[in-house]
């Protein structure tokens, strides 16, 4: 397919695809490149809430002036995201295999019935040729993805010409424990970790309660978190986040237990 946009034109340290881990990582080991790339900074934005306050709603920096577009894989049956989006004046491109349509009426968002994947295929397409298709020629955009593990493959196939497109990246990550604790998984996702890492400062993470948590090594920890990210370009300062939770977060299921963030993940990080 042909891309009708130009890469862009600010530069990124380390924005190169990455290697492979080290194959004598341990445990400590990928926990502490796990919080490098999740630990939460106050990036000299305040947070806001789009969306619901429930599932479906996400925190991300007052930065939206500019915002071209959202892409946003994943509808299944919640779309206030978009909606708010589209009151800001923010069209969103919306896929899911598993939904016919969008639950609500977007005004001007692109419905495609497919799921994301590594590589496109029958009923799948790569996030490569979706924003193909539909990227925008100029502009920053958002990307916005809960695909049920799957963001990890999608994005280790994302040049990063075309992750720096995207100002801000809310991400539902799965599957951490596995990631942590078995040198296959965190083989498999560390490609996308590290280009978050090299490309983006994290301001915000929530664990998702629905998912319950699982102990390592006398720490505990949640299966799935929501994670924001901004490019690094627009960060304006870096000082470690200090409320957990935000009082803009709320949990995914009302009546379940409140759970904590291990403190590896939210002690103060060395700046600079």
């Amino acid at each position: 397919m042909t891309r009708f946009w130009e890469p862009a034109k600010f530069s990124l340290s380390g924005a190169a695809m990455p290697s492979m881990p080290k194959p004598d990582m341990t445990t400590a080991d990928r926990r502490a490149f796990f919080a490098e790339v999740i630990r939460p900074f106050n990036l000299g934005h305040k947070l806001i809430r789009v969306g619901d306050f429930g599932d479906g709603g996400y925190l991300l920096p007052n930065d939206l002036d500019g915002i071209v577009a959202c892409f946003s894989p994943g509808v299944s049956q919640q779309s206030s995201f978009e909606l708010d989006l589209a009151k800001h004046g923010i069209p969103s491109f919306m896929a899911d295999g598993s939904v016919d349509e969008p639950m609500l009426d977007i005004p001007n968002s692109v419905f495609v019935k497919k799921h994301l994947a590594a590589e496109t295929g029958e009923n799948v397409i790569s996030l490569r040729d979706w924003m193909d298709q539909f990227a925008l020629d100029e502009g920053d955009m958002i990307l916005q993805m809960d695909i049920e593990g799957a963001e990890y493959n999608v994005l280790s196939t994302l040049p990063p010409d075309y992750l720096h497109r995207f100002r801000i990246v809310v991400l539902e990550l799965h599957r951490i424990p596995s990631i942590l604790t078995k040198p296959a998984s965190f083989k498999r996702a560390f490609p996308a970790l590290s280009a978050l890492k090299d490309g983006f400062l994290c301001s915000h993470i929530h664990p998702n309660n629905a998912s319950g948590t699982v102990d390592i090594e006398g720490e505990t920890f949640p299966r799935v978190i929501e994670a924001t990210f901004v490019r690094r370009d627009r960060v304006k300062q870096m000082r470690p986040a200090t409320q957990f939770p935000h009082p803009l977060d709320r949990r995914h299921r009302p009546n379940g237990p409140s759970l904590d963030l291990p403190s590896e993940w939210i002690n103060a990080a060395k700046v600079g």
